[in-house]
């Protein structure tokens, strides 16, 4: 977790290595029933994270430049072109400025990723062309999931066509507040059928499934499917990543890790915009999971406006505060 001992470098750009995939379970309805959350408690343990937080700026930076390795920089407009989403790829190829990188003794870093819609495959691909970054698509009816089963499927699989190596699915909410899960297990499977070769990310919009136990049994229901990821927002939702949900979604991936021997990412998204979201969320994943989920195979986050934030801090640290403000467009 990020603390006053330094952490390895940020990771440099180029292709990483793949996760194994997630080869699912049969459905467990017992494990299911059995899978409880006390909402107290959660917040209680996830209220002490920012006691946790670096104090040293050096040792902040590090964190801050491994954060910046952890993002699928995301463009998710209606009004998206192969323009921007051109200059959102030339972002993630070089995200941060060199003069700022030799200040603070970083070789060159890379986001993990550009997530798009399906449209915008083609010219993210053609942007990315040998950085070795992996284009996601949301699909699936995205954000609302509610396009026709067949559509969806023909979705994924026409994404995974034209090039997209992880697909992030959403599910059917209605599945998990009637407690249906063997159609929830039913839907997840079927899409990580379509994806074939590419990961699969379950986004479980978390915000609408009512309480944090629907969000344990429906992460764990996902795993079982064979998901490769769970995340817990579109982005779209009212009320989307939170650190309680976090800690109920990390708290399932060690469970089923500690029940199969399989890793399973964890993608938060939503409503993480600055320096210190991005601490708190690698404070939570090193303190439940472990070192590996603050590496891109194993954690991701979701973001659009959180690597400016990122970069702002990282000014501060190098160059001072008062040098900010002329080095950043205002907003």
């Amino acid at each position: 977790m990020p603390s006053e001992e330094t952490p390895s470098p940020a990771r440099t750009a180029g292709p990483q290595p793949a996760q194994d995939r997630n080869a699912g379970l049969p459905l467990d309805t017992g494990w299911v029933a059995a899978t409880r959350v006390n909402r107290p408690a959660a917040e209680r343990h996830v209220a002490g994270l920012a006691a946790r937080r670096p104090a040293d700026p050096a040792t902040e930076a590090v964190w801050l430049l491994r954060a910046v390795g952890l993002i699928d920089l995301t463009t998710l407009s209606g009004d998206d072109t192969p323009g921007r989403v051109r200059r959102l790829c030339a972002k993630a190829r070089n995200p941060l400025r060199a003069d700022l990188r030799a200040a603070l003794g970083a070789g060159r870093v890379t986001t993990a990723a550009v997530c798009v819609y399906h449209e915008m495959i083609a010219p993210a691909r053609a942007a990315l062309e040998g950085s070795g970054l992996p284009v996601a698509a949301v699909s699936t009816g995205f954000p609302a999931g509610l396009s026709p089963f067949s559509t969806r499927l023909a979705e994924i699989e026409a994404s995974v066509a034209a090039g997209a190596a992880e697909i992030d699915i959403v599910i059917s909410r209605r599945h998990v507040l009637l407690g249906d899960w063997q159609a929830l297990y039913d839907e997840v499977a079927a899409f990580r059928a379509a994806c074939g070769p590419a990961h699969i990310k379950a986004i479980l919009a978390t915000g609408e499934l009512g309480t944090l136990t629907n969000v344990a049994r429906a992460s764990l229901v996902a795993m079982m499917a064979g998901a490769d990821f769970i995340k817990t927002s579109t982005g779209k939702e009212p009320v989307n990543a939170t650190l309680p949900v976090g800690l109920t979604m990390c708290r399932m991936i060690r469970a089923y890790r500690e029940a199969t021997g399989i890793d399973v990412g964890f993608k938060p998204a939503g409503g993480i915009s600055t320096a210190t979201d991005a601490l708190d969320w690698l404070g939570l994943v090193g303190e439940e999971l472990g070192p590996r989920w603050q590496e891109p195979a194993l954690f991701r986050f979701g973001a659009s406006s959180l690597l400016g934030a990122i970069e702002r801090r990282l000014d501060e640290i190098a160059f001072g505060a008062g040098n900010t403000p002329r080095r950043h467009a205002p907003g």
